[in-house]
């Protein structure tokens, strides 16, 4: 049976039974722990050189192997802002529901948290599949609030079933208290997002492709520009967006599947699955300050891996 389906049957059923023995080595490997150190994975230590790192937390991750190949505080709790948005498209996904049916942007969909803005009007349609592409690629706080309300059940069993999923996929240190992300209460680890975005990628297609894309356009809108002492003109043009991973535009890097988030108290995180020397990889990057530093350990991590480095053990007995 689709690991998928067996899944949503669990979480239907409230019961946190072993999905993850279904899940692939990945799951395997994590099954019923929370620390990396008792996963019987080599030490970090046995890898070198290591790159310099901004982000507090990281994880990167082998999919082929089931093993990580480098953590730091990967078992270190923290809100995750946006990031957030992956477990969104996921149940938006399981809940299948129609794409094309009309969702009107409300009130209740404003930022009341953070204050930020959008370019989704309060009181304009979309599709629930422009939503989704909305939050995925430009994350979109109101898109995300939007996939949330119209939930079966509502916004509260929205959150309830987040929570449901990352108790079923083992995501021991994983807490959500609404679906954008923009709350701190929106909490998780290193290791539960790399559980999290290889369960993604191996199971939502969908999410890869929405995820990946560098470009999306609502096509043309109606525009309303008011700018400070004018009178405000309505315009019809096309409204674009662009990734927030730059990398999904890049040519050097081959990316299955992406999210990134930022509050201020997340500092800039990033999950990817990519391809980066002929191997599938997980990279979780949490709380790094500053879009660069996060972009820039990325770019450490992806360097180092294509040097061979982190499949090079170091022999114990040659240490001194």
């Amino acid at each position: 049976m689709h690991m998928k389906a067996v899944l949503s049957g669990l979480i239907l059923l409230c019961v946190n039974a072993s999905v993850a023995a279904n899940g692939g080595q990945a799951f395997m490997q994590w099954s019923n722990q929370s620390d990396g150190a008792h996963y019987g994975w080599p030490s970090t230590s046995e890898y070198v050189p290591m790159p310099t790192l901004s982000s507090q937390s990281v994880l990167v991750f082998d999919q082929s192997s089931g093993q990580p190949l480098l953590a730091k505080n990967a078992s270190q709790q923290t809100p995750i802002a946006s990031i957030t948005k992956l477990m969104t498209a996921m149940l938006v996904m399981d809940a299948g529901l129609s794409m094309n049916e009309k969702i009107t942007i409300t009130d209740a969909d404003r930022d009341t948290l953070k204050g930020t803005g959008s370019r989704l009007a309060v009181g304009s349609q979309y599709t629930r599949g422009q939503l989704l592409h909305l939050a995925l690629i430009a994350s979109d706080n109101r898109a995300a609030h939007a996939l949330g309300r119209t939930y079966p059940g509502g916004l509260n069993r929205f959150v309830a079933s987040m929570n449901r999923m990352a108790r079923a996929l083992k995501m021991h240190d994983t807490t959500y208290v609404e679906p954008t992300g923009l709350s701190s209460g929106n909490r998780s680890t290193a290791l539960d997002l790399a559980k999290l975005t290889d369960y993604a990628y191996q199971n939502y297609p969908e999410i890869r492709s929405i995820s990946t894309t560098g470009h999306y356009t609502l096509g043309t809108q109606r525009v309303v520009v008011k700018k400070k002492d004018q009178k405000a003109q309505v315009l019809y043009r096309p409204v674009a967006f662009n990734n927030t991973n730059r990398f999904t535009r890049a040519d050097d890097w081959h990316i299955g599947l992406s999210k990134t988030g930022f509050i201020n108290e997340a500092g800039h995180c990033l999950v990817m699955q990519a391809q980066v020397a002929n191997r599938d990889v997980i990279i979780v990057l949490l709380d790094a300050q500053g879009t660069s530093n996060r972009a820039g350990d990325a770019t450490r991590i992806k360097e180092w891996l294509e040097s061979g480095n982190a499949y090079n053990r170091v022999n114990p007995a040659s240490r001194t």
